[in-house]
């Protein structure tokens, strides 16, 4: 009998303090906002930069990214939502997590500039954060019972309830355990933090290529969990569309990483 059949689904997704709701969803993503800032800020304030200033930055990014990020959402699922106010429920879930990131890099160089900030410092310092942001909130989908991957019977299957299985496939709905993707990604959100902080000490990369590593890594990760994903999203080539923006990504930040040190050494 193995140690562990599968892993619980919690009951409930929040609790009350007085008539406040406080959603285990928007702590996870708090929780892990504080960790990022906290993070960046110490790696900026270490390259000689005023720590206020990325506080302040990263805050007005924060914002900016969760709207982005909600916008992105609701523009690829607006078929599920029964009314405007749908869009509002952010925290039910749903956020688009490409969309914040390119809505809060946006904000976040703009910030930085205004204030005369060392792009490639800033870069540099928010690129483990980044993962590391993630690695907390996505313990949010756990509690929502949501963006799990396919059913499984492995010892550390997440347990989904009938409820939370009713949008799913045709032919997955009669299984209860499902491959916990929110975990997957957690865990090797913080290899990335890791193989983020050793690149940096092992190869003193180019100034701001760091967050190019990011790039890569998180786009692998992320094709790979889109292959898991069965909630619904359109496909191409039988790749959800996540998964090819994920490809994109990492792609990208392949070229950009190449690009960046050969300048450098160009310019030596």
């Amino acid at each position: 009998m193995p140690w562990l059949a599968s892993i619980p689904s919690p009951d409930v997704n929040g609790f009350d303090i007085g008539p406040l709701r406080v959603n285990f969803y928007g702590l996870a993503i708090a929780l892990g906002v504080i960790a990022a800032i906290w993070l960046a800020t110490r790696r900026f304030e270490q390259r000689g930069g005023d720590p206020k200033t990325i506080e302040r930055a990263s805050i007005i990014a924060v914002v900016v990214g969760i709207l982005g990020a909600r916008t992105g959402y609701v523009i690829t699922h607006a078929d599920q939502m029964d009314n405007v106010f749908d869009a509002l429920k952010i925290w039910d879930g749903g956020l688009a997590f490409f969309g914040g990131l390119l809505a809060g890099g946006i904000a976040m160089i703009w910030v930085m500039r205004r204030e005369g900030a060392s792009i490639g410092d800033v870069a540099d310092s928010v690129a483990p954060a980044v993962p590391l942001a993630q690695a907390i909130g996505r313990w949010g989908n756990y509690f929502n019972q949501e963006l799990y991957g396919r059913p499984t019977d492995l010892p550390w299957a997440v347990e989904i309830s009938e409820a939370n299985r009713r949008g799913l496939p045709q032919e997955y709905v009669q299984f209860e355990t499902f491959h916990p993707t929110f975990l997957y990604e957690s865990l090797l959100n913080l290899v990335v933090v890791g193989i983020i902080l050793w690149v940096e000490k092992r190869f003193k990369p180019a100034p701001g290529s760091l967050f190019t590593v990011y790039l890569v890594l998180y786009g692998i990760v992320r094709f790979l969990m889109e292959l898991l994903r069965t909630d619904q999203q359109n496909e191409f080539l039988g790749i959800r569309n996540n998964g090819w923006i994920a490809l994109a990504v990492a792609i990208g930040g392949t070229i950009a990483y190449v690009v960046m040190q050969r300048r450098v050494r160009s310019a030596a």
